[in-house]
Protein backbone atom coordinates (compact mmCIF):
# COMPACT_ATOMS: atom_id res chain seq x y z
CA UNK A 1 0.00 0.00 0.00
CA UNK A 2 1.44 3.31 -0.92
CA UNK A 3 0.36 6.62 0.17
CA UNK A 4 0.37 9.84 -2.14
CA UNK A 5 0.42 13.23 -0.72
CA UNK A 6 -2.47 14.50 -2.13
CA UNK A 7 -4.05 15.06 1.60
CA UNK A 8 -3.67 17.15 4.49
CA UNK A 9 -0.64 15.39 5.68
CA UNK A 10 -1.09 16.68 9.77
CA UNK A 11 -4.13 14.37 9.75
CA UNK A 12 -2.02 11.65 8.06
CA UNK A 13 1.11 11.03 10.39
CA UNK A 14 3.43 12.89 7.02
CA UNK A 15 4.67 15.49 8.90
CA UNK A 16 8.24 15.69 9.77
CA UNK A 17 7.16 14.40 13.91
CA UNK A 18 6.63 11.08 12.43
CA UNK A 19 10.15 11.26 10.88
CA UNK A 20 12.83 9.12 12.35
CA UNK A 21 15.57 10.48 10.65
CA UNK A 22 16.92 11.62 14.17
CA UNK A 23 16.88 8.19 15.48
CA UNK A 24 19.35 6.88 12.73
CA UNK A 25 22.53 5.92 13.94
CA UNK A 26 24.20 7.80 10.96
CA UNK A 27 27.31 6.20 11.78
CA UNK A 28 27.18 2.88 11.77
CA UNK A 29 24.83 2.70 8.50
CA UNK A 30 26.17 0.39 5.69
CA UNK A 31 25.84 -0.42 2.16
CA UNK A 32 26.83 -3.81 0.14
CA UNK A 33 27.39 -3.43 -3.45
CA UNK A 34 27.66 0.71 -3.35
CA UNK A 35 29.70 1.98 -6.31
CA UNK A 36 31.68 4.62 -3.75
CA UNK A 37 31.98 3.70 -0.61
CA UNK A 38 30.09 5.54 2.35
CA UNK A 39 27.66 7.45 -0.12
CA UNK A 40 24.53 4.96 1.19
CA UNK A 41 24.94 7.94 3.86
CA UNK A 42 23.88 10.62 2.02
CA UNK A 43 20.67 9.37 1.18
CA UNK A 44 19.35 9.83 5.13
CA UNK A 45 18.54 13.24 5.09
CA UNK A 46 15.21 15.72 6.81
CA UNK A 47 11.97 15.61 4.47
CA UNK A 48 12.41 18.77 3.23
CA UNK A 49 15.59 17.99 1.85
CA UNK A 50 14.49 14.30 -0.12
CA UNK A 51 14.58 15.70 -3.33
CA UNK A 52 18.42 17.97 -2.76
CA UNK A 53 21.11 15.54 -4.01
CA UNK A 54 24.16 17.82 -3.90
CA UNK A 55 25.45 15.83 -1.10
CA UNK A 56 25.27 12.71 -3.48
CA UNK A 57 23.56 9.67 -3.74
CA UNK A 58 23.98 5.79 -3.33
CA UNK A 59 24.88 4.06 -6.79
CA UNK A 60 25.41 0.64 -7.09
CA UNK A 61 28.31 -0.88 -9.26
CA UNK A 62 28.17 -1.03 -12.99
CA UNK A 63 26.03 -3.87 -14.58
CA UNK A 64 24.88 -5.26 -11.16
CA UNK A 65 21.73 -3.26 -10.12
CA UNK A 66 21.35 -5.29 -6.06
CA UNK A 67 21.57 -3.20 -3.32
CA UNK A 68 21.74 -4.00 0.31
CA UNK A 69 20.97 -0.94 2.83
CA UNK A 70 21.31 -1.69 6.65
CA UNK A 71 20.23 0.86 8.99
CA UNK A 72 20.58 0.71 12.84
CA UNK A 73 18.59 2.57 15.74
CA UNK A 74 19.31 4.54 18.09
CA UNK A 75 16.42 3.70 20.09
CA UNK A 76 14.01 1.04 18.96
CA UNK A 77 11.21 1.71 16.60
CA UNK A 78 7.98 1.33 15.41
CA UNK A 79 8.33 1.49 11.83
CA UNK A 80 5.23 2.90 9.79
CA UNK A 81 6.02 3.60 6.17
CA UNK A 82 8.99 3.91 4.13
CA UNK A 83 9.85 6.27 1.19
CA UNK A 84 12.21 5.76 -1.81
CA UNK A 85 13.62 8.11 -4.00
CA UNK A 86 15.27 6.62 -7.05
CA UNK A 87 17.23 7.74 -10.23
CA UNK A 88 15.91 8.60 -13.59
CA UNK A 89 16.49 6.43 -16.63
CA UNK A 90 15.64 2.78 -15.27
CA UNK A 91 17.56 3.22 -12.34
CA UNK A 92 15.00 3.76 -9.73
CA UNK A 93 14.78 0.18 -7.63
CA UNK A 94 11.59 -2.19 -8.78
CA UNK A 95 11.16 -4.03 -5.38
CA UNK A 96 12.03 -3.48 -1.75
CA UNK A 97 12.39 -6.49 0.45
CA UNK A 98 12.66 -5.66 4.35
CA UNK A 99 14.37 -7.55 7.68
CA UNK A 100 13.87 -6.31 10.66
CA UNK A 101 16.71 -7.22 14.07
CA UNK A 102 18.87 -8.83 11.46
CA UNK A 103 22.68 -8.10 11.06
CA UNK A 104 25.25 -8.89 9.23
CA UNK A 105 22.51 -9.89 5.93
CA UNK A 106 24.57 -10.51 2.72
CA UNK A 107 23.16 -11.17 -0.98
CA UNK A 108 23.57 -15.00 -0.54
CA UNK A 109 21.26 -14.65 3.21
CA UNK A 110 18.88 -11.82 1.69
CA UNK A 111 17.81 -13.99 -1.53
CA UNK A 112 17.15 -17.33 0.40
CA UNK A 113 15.78 -15.74 3.67
CA UNK A 114 11.72 -15.07 4.13
CA UNK A 115 11.76 -10.83 4.70
CA UNK A 116 9.25 -9.62 7.02
CA UNK A 117 7.37 -7.73 4.12
CA UNK A 118 8.00 -7.03 0.01
CA UNK A 119 6.60 -3.97 -1.90
CA UNK A 120 6.86 -3.72 -5.69
CA UNK A 121 8.02 0.21 -6.15
CA UNK A 122 6.59 2.85 -8.84
CA UNK A 123 9.40 5.34 -10.00
CA UNK A 124 9.02 7.80 -7.17
CA UNK A 125 11.52 11.09 -8.71
CA UNK A 126 9.16 13.43 -6.76
CA UNK A 127 9.27 11.82 -3.24
CA UNK A 128 5.78 12.39 -3.29
CA UNK A 129 5.02 8.08 -2.67
CA UNK A 130 5.48 6.42 0.81
CA UNK A 131 4.78 2.41 1.28
CA UNK A 132 2.90 1.51 4.49
CA UNK A 133 4.20 -1.54 6.69
CA UNK A 134 2.42 -4.07 8.29
CA UNK A 135 2.56 -1.87 11.20
CA UNK A 136 2.41 -5.15 13.77
CA UNK A 137 5.19 -7.14 12.27
CA UNK A 138 7.23 -3.60 12.73
CA UNK A 139 7.97 -3.40 16.47
CA UNK A 140 10.46 -3.00 18.18
CA UNK A 141 12.92 -2.39 15.85
CA UNK A 142 16.32 -2.02 16.66
CA UNK A 143 17.65 -2.03 12.76
CA UNK A 144 16.60 -2.53 9.53
CA UNK A 145 18.09 -4.36 6.35
CA UNK A 146 16.69 -3.04 2.82
CA UNK A 147 17.26 -5.21 0.10
CA UNK A 148 16.90 -3.87 -3.42
CA UNK A 149 17.14 -6.71 -5.84
CA UNK A 150 16.46 -5.00 -9.48
CA UNK A 151 15.56 -1.75 -10.88
CA UNK A 152 13.72 -0.70 -13.90
CA UNK A 153 16.20 -1.42 -16.45
CA UNK A 154 19.00 0.69 -15.86
CA UNK A 155 23.01 -0.16 -15.59
CA UNK A 156 22.83 0.34 -12.28
CA UNK A 157 20.29 1.05 -9.54
CA UNK A 158 20.19 4.96 -7.63
CA UNK A 159 19.01 5.93 -4.96
CA UNK A 160 18.82 9.85 -3.36
CA UNK A 161 16.48 9.17 -0.23
CA UNK A 162 15.30 6.74 2.08
CA UNK A 163 12.61 8.02 4.35
CA UNK A 164 11.58 6.28 7.24
CA UNK A 165 8.25 7.13 9.82
CA UNK A 166 6.87 6.20 12.81
CA UNK A 167 8.04 6.43 16.43
CA UNK A 168 10.65 5.71 18.47
CA UNK A 169 10.87 4.84 22.29
CA UNK A 170 12.03 6.97 25.08
CA UNK A 171 14.89 5.36 26.08
CA UNK A 172 17.96 4.72 23.65
CA UNK A 173 19.57 1.36 23.24
CA UNK A 174 23.31 2.12 24.88
CA UNK A 175 21.03 3.56 28.10
CA UNK A 176 18.68 0.24 28.02
CA UNK A 177 21.84 -2.24 28.14
CA UNK A 178 23.37 0.34 30.88
CA UNK A 179 20.36 -0.21 32.95
CA UNK A 180 20.43 -4.06 32.77
CA UNK A 181 24.15 -4.08 33.56
CA UNK A 182 23.85 -1.79 36.86
CA UNK A 183 20.90 -4.24 38.22
CA UNK A 184 22.75 -7.01 37.96
CA UNK A 185 24.03 -8.38 40.95
CA UNK A 186 27.91 -8.38 40.77
CA UNK A 187 29.00 -11.26 43.32
CA UNK A 188 32.59 -9.98 43.74
CA UNK A 189 30.82 -6.81 45.15
CA UNK A 190 29.33 -9.14 47.82
CA UNK A 191 32.64 -11.24 48.23
CA UNK A 192 34.04 -8.14 49.26
CA UNK A 193 31.79 -7.12 51.99
CA UNK A 194 31.89 -10.22 53.65
CA UNK A 195 35.46 -10.43 53.87
CA UNK A 196 35.82 -7.67 55.21
CA UNK A 197 33.52 -8.01 57.97
CA UNK A 198 30.76 -5.76 56.51
CA UNK A 199 28.74 -8.87 55.38
CA UNK A 200 25.25 -8.68 53.45
CA UNK A 201 23.35 -7.04 56.40
CA UNK A 202 24.03 -3.64 55.81
CA UNK A 203 22.87 -2.10 52.66
CA UNK A 204 24.57 0.77 51.05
Amino acid sequence: MACLHDHSCEEHDCSTDWSLYKHIDLSKVSALNEAVSGSVKSVFKAWEQRLNSSEGHLESNEGDPELIVFIPFTSDVKLKSISIVGGGDGTSPVKMRAFINREGIDFSDAQNMQAVQEWELAENLQGVLEYQTRYSRFQSVGNLTLHFPDNFGGDTTQIHYIGLKGEATQLKRDVVATIVYEITPNPSDHKTRADTGGGLSHVE
